[in-house]
């Protein structure tokens, strides 16, 4: 027998994730940062509708 296998290996299945219980705290704590995200989100889109911040740099009259 040789040494070499025929394709690609497969990948190991990883063991299923247990799903966690959440008391009230950590209800709060997640919609809080739920709403933040979501804040966060709104503001961008608000910010890149606006146009261009930065005009580039000094501006030339004309004049010699």
């Amino acid at each position: 027998m040789s040494g070499r296998q025929g394709g690609k290996a497969k990948p190991l299945k990883a063991p299923k994730k247990e799903r966690k219980e959440f008391d009230d705290e950590d209800k709060a704590f997640l919609d809080k940062k739920k709403a933040e995200a979501a804040a966060r989100k709104d503001m961008a889109a608000k910010a890149s509708k606006g146009g261009p911040l930065v005009t580039g740099g000094i501006k030339k009259s004309g004049k010699k």
